[in-house]
């Protein structure tokens, strides 16, 4: 049963906003903050538009998942199973539920990789574990569940917001380059990192849970206005966010190649001192866990409001799946840093299951939002529903992208052999270098001579 919708209070709109700012928690990752530094170490300033126009994007998208939580009387697992049959909620909800789980291991490598810069590995671990172990708590043991989560995020979103500002305030970006990656350019579609930059910020399955939330937030009908307010401030704050890390990589890290996200925090230290690169890492950190804890949540709320068993923080399915993304997560990322284990497998079934699932939930929004039995009249506008269209376009355009470019790349990288083992051995005046090559189809040995 869907929470009632209160009667709006009298509140400024500071303090009527909530929903935005979790959205802006969950997409402002581990993921962006690796791409947002990269793109601007490779690009400098020059994509900084690219960053705006993908928020613009996600604020229509929010604005449109969070008008469906607030008008719609059903949730959207009802609303689905009513027009078209359970087998489409339980397909976006399984869509949802293994992308989230496949790259939730990134966000514990993200909050351990925070600590392992001043802490031992086993210490990391530690953390990591200890954090889950909060999270599970942190879901079935407060009993005002939203207003706790709304109040953690806005101490995340602060963290980061200061974190990141300082070491920008430092890095001293220069001021008619920035201007100028502000202006859309047409040579930037030629770089496959506009797809990425796009890709981490426009995350059209958060747009979706604004749904959830907006109910568990409570808002009626007559507080349209708010919802798009916090769509607006929570888009503003990922801009902010993104365009802050871009800036600070292209002011200090300009030219290097930067593999993940403790490169960027080692890379920060010669230029800021262990101070910068403290601030960074709790501002990853912030990142991170928040990240963490909501992408987990997207996964359980959606997929059980598909099979039928609840779409509220009161209800139990949405907590013991919850639970399941975080443990799989967890277990993923120790296995990974704990043994080597390859994520490739992972990644590259994420990716597949993305291929389908953007589009999908983008289309699935539009159709919702667009349907008067749904939203009375008060289904999109022209503005949005243009707006809507060509970001459903720019998702078959990143899954395509996916599908042709990444997932091949993926294959050929799980099937390519890899050196595990190596011994070199004298021989005259050259050494033979023995090599142990292993393959998924035939493991092998191979042998140079070098002079």
């Amino acid at each position: 049963m869907n929470p009632p919708h209160h009667p709006p209070l009298k509140r400024r709109w500071y303090q009527a906003i909530g929903p935005g700012l979790i959205t802006a928690c969950v997409v402002i990752g581990p993921g962006s903050i690796l791409t947002s530094s990269k793109v601007g170490a490779t690009g400098e300033y020059s994509m900084l538009w690219v960053v705006i126009a993908a928020c613009i994007f996600m604020m229509f998208y929010m604005q449109m998942g969070a008008r469906l939580g607030v008008v719609a009387s059903e949730s959207p697992g009802e609303i689905l199973t009513r027009k078209a049959g359970r087998w489409l909620a339980i397909v976006v909800g399984i869509a949802v539920f293994f992308i989230s789980t496949a790259f939730q291991f990134g966000n514990n490598l993200g909050v351990q990789s925070a600590f392992d810069v001043f802490l031992s590995s086993n210490w990391s671990i530690a953390l990591v574990v200890g954090f889950n172990a909060l999270s599970i708590s942190f879901l079935f043991f407060f009993k005002d569940f939203y207003q706790a989560l709304e109040k953690l995020m806005m101490c995340f979103v602060g963290l980061m917001l200061t974190c990141f500002a300082i070491n920008l305030f430092f890095a001293g970006p220069e001021i008619v380059a920035f201007s100028r990656g502000l202006l859309p350019t047409a040579g930037a579609f030629n770089n496959i990192e506009v797809l990425g930059l796009v890709g981490t910020t426009f995350v059209v399955a958060a747009a979706y849970f604004q749904a959830y939330l907006a109910k568990q937030k409570g808002w009626s009908p007559t507080e349209l206005k708010t919802v798009i307010i916090d769509a607006r401030v929570g888009s503003a704050i990922m801009a902010v966010i993104t365009i802050m890390l871009m800036s600070t990589a292209a002011a200090v890290l300009a030219g290097k190649d930067l593999a993940d996200v403790e490169q960027v925090a080692a890379a920060l230290e010669p230029a800021f001192g262990n101070k910068g690169k403290i601030l960074f890492c709790v501002g990853l950190f912030s990142a991170a866990y928040s990240s963490f804890l909501v992408n987990s949540m997207i996964a359980g709320f959606i997929l059980s409001d598909g099979l039928g068993l609840g779409s509220t923080s009161n209800s139990l399915g949405p907590k013991v799946l919850t639970t399941v993304v975080l443990l799989t997560g967890m277990i993923v990322a120790l296995l990974v840093k704990g043994t080597g284990m390859s994520a490739v497998p992972a990644v590259v079934a994420a990716q597949a299951v993305t291929v389908i699932a953007g589009p999908l939930i983008a289309g699935v929004l539009l159709w919702l939002t667009n349907s008067p039995d749904v939203m009375g009249e008060r289904t999109n506008g022209f503005l949005t529903n243009i707006f809507g269209v060509i970001g459903f376009l720019i998702l078959l355009a990143i899954a395509a992208y996916v599908a042709t470019v990444k997932i091949p790349a993926g294959l050929e990288k799980m099937g390519r052999d890899e050196t595990v083992s190596f011994q070199q051995i004298p021989n005259g005046n050259a050494t033979v270098t023995v090599t142990l090559e292993n393959s998924p189809l035939l493991p092998r040995l191979s042998l140079s001579e070098n002079s």
